[in-house]
């Protein structure tokens, strides 16, 4: 599945692959000119950048700019995630640490317990925190000063996020998918850096087949690298790249097994939908993290599927693409 979790191995290419500037910076045009102007305004004024928060699906390249914003700002980064921070003392070390203007960047924000949260807002907003030591009749609450720092977070889904952290976030920006050209010149990149032989026509197909995403765009060039290792002599070219991901089961609109299974599900066993999720993941055997993470996002925006009160539908499209006769009667559900 190209759309899994992220190997550790992965972590690791991704880093060698990281641009480490923003002009390195391939795409998210929009993104990189109003971080390029935040960032050096805050450098003449020697303050610390505003707290910014990416939002988006996964593999976009939020954990990118975060590294990129605090290499420009001259700074350390200090990373995490929301599920690693369970108590308010996880994240107590890692404030008291920070020095003046170093980044801590937490992803899946949205995953934070609330208890570690409501420890944050103070840090966010007067670089303060209030610790709480001992219980019952002999607790008391010891104030510590922070240097100021910038708090960076990723989420895939922002509308989990409550008002209160929101707010205290200076810097919004929704990180889309990335057109095929960009995609392209990305491939590009990568197989440079990695030492692959490809030639244009090679990284196109493998960019229009990355579900604009350069976290998938990457890992099927080395997945096309192995093949054309093998097979072809270690040449990637267009006819090269249909092979090996016909072999990997990756079809020309860069759908996998479970985007097509996601989609036959709809399609076959609830006529087209209106289907709620739950349904669906229980005929798939997947959680719906997984779906509604990994698989939907992409469906929606190639327009394979609809959301709507009542559930997912399947469009016309998507029954084109899967070849599978058109029923008009989801979209008849989808129009009352």
């Amino acid at each position: 599945m190209i759309t899994g979790k992220v190997t550790d191995e992965e972590i690791r290419l991704f880093a060698q692959l990281r641009p480490r500037h923003l002009s390195e910076v391939i795409g998210q045009r929009s993104i990189v000119e109003n971080l390029a102007i935040s960032v050096e305004a805050a450098l003449e004024r020697e303050e610390p950048l505003d707290h910014v928060l990416f939002h988006g699906p996964p593999g976009l390249g939020k954990t990118t700019l975060a590294h990129v914003i605090a290499v420009e700002m001259g700074r350390k980064i200090v990373a995490t995630s929301g599920p690693a921070l369970e108590r308010p003392g996880d994240l107590m070390g890692i404030l008291t640490n920070l020095e003046k203007g170093d980044v801590l960047f937490i992803d899946e924000i949205h995953r934070l317990p609330t208890v570690v949260e409501e420890f944050l807002y103070p840090a966010m907003e007067d670089f303060k925190i209030d610790f709480v030591l001992d219980k019952g009749p002999y607790a008391r609450t010891v104030k510590f000063s922070l240097k100021p720092f910038t708090l960076v977070g990723a989420t895939t889904r922002a509308g989990m996020l409550t008002g209160a952290l929101r707010n205290r976030f200076g810097i919004f920006h929704h990180v889309d998918f990335y057109p095929d050209d960009d995609l392209t010149e990305i491939v590009e990149r990568s197989a440079r850096i990695l030492e692959i032989a490809a030639d244009h026509e090679g990284a196109k197909e493998i960019a229009r087949r990355a579900r604009g995403t350069p976290r998938i765009a990457n890992r099927l060039l080395k997945r096309v690298r192995d093949y054309a290792q093998v097979k072809a002599g270690g040449c990637i070219s267009r006819p090269v790249v249909d092979e090996a991901l016909e072999m990997l089961g990756i079809d020309a609109r860069g759908l996998d097994r479970l985007d097509r299974d996601f989609l036959g599900a709809i399609i076959d066993q609830y006529r087209g939908g209106p289907v709620g999720i739950q349904a669906i993941c229980a005929s798939l055997h997947e959680d719906a993290d997984t779906l509604v993470d990994m698989v939907e996002p992409f469906l929606l925006k190639i327009a394979f599927i609809a959301r709507t009160p009542r559930g997912r539908v399947a469009t016309e499209p998507a029954y084109i693409h899967l070849g599978k006769p058109h029923s008009t009667e989801g979209q008849e559900r989808l129009s009352i």
